[in-house]
Parts: C-alpha cells; structure tokens; sequence
C-alpha cells in the first residue's frame, strides 16, 4: 500500500490556465482579413506594374514599341528618335472603346484595357533614319 502525498502549499499549487481574451482573438482574425485583403489587391493592382505588364496608355505624339503576338501585344513607350524596331508614334487616342475602325485604312489600330479604361491607340510607323 501506498501513503497519500502531502497536500501542496498555496506556492505549489499548478498555475491555472490564463483566461483567452475574446477582444485579442477578434483582432487577430480582422487582422488577419484585412493582410489577405491587401496581399490580393497588391497583387491585382500592383503586380502587372511591377512586371511590366501593363498596358501603356500613350498620348497623341508619344512613340511606342509594339512587341509580342499579335493577340497579346506588349507595348512600352519609347523615344520617338531611338530608331528601335517595331516603333510607332501615336497619332490619335479613343477612349472607352475597342473600335479599331476609328482610325481608318492609313493607320494601324491597337485595342488595349488598362484596368476598366479601355482605348484605341492610332498608330503610324516611324521610319527609320
């Protein structure tokens, strides 16, 4: 037979688990909420920048570099004077359209989105000098 151990004194006694603090758990969730909600707005918004991948919005009178396939074409903005291939000088701008026709038989027309602005770019290729 076995003696019972002796009862623990006030400073042995097992520490009782904290009680969970409702308001830290809520935090924790709305914070966790609001990163992931930040992380994909990054990521829509923000990324295609990074990357180079999005669309140029050019200006009558810019030159751009039209590159890529012509289902997906990559343009970037480029000097008028650079003599790169592919570079073209934007001749008129239509916005909140996708009508290639606005620009006609003599200029070559690009259709692009940038976010929910869409646009025709007219373009007209710079000759080399």
């Amino acid at each position: 037979m076995t003696t019972p151990s002796a009862p623990l004194t006030p400073e042995q006694q097992p520490a009782a688990p904290a009680p969970a603090k409702k308001g830290s758990a809520i935090l924790k969730k709305v914070g966790g909420v609001l990163v992931a909600i930040v992380i994909a707005l990054g990521v829509k918004f923000g990324l295609p920048y990074l990357t180079g991948d999005a669309p140029v919005h050019a200006k009558a009178g810019e030159c751009v570099t039209v590159t890529g396939a012509d289902n997906d074409p990559k343009v970037d903005t480029a000097d008028c004077s650079s003599g790169k291939a592919d570079l073209f000088k934007v001749v008129k701008v239509y916005d909140d359209t996708f009508d290639l026709d606005k620009c006609g038989q003599e200029l070559s027309a690009l259709a692009q989105q940038l976010e929910s602005d869409k646009f025709v770019l007219c373009l007209e290729e710079v000759v080399k000098k």
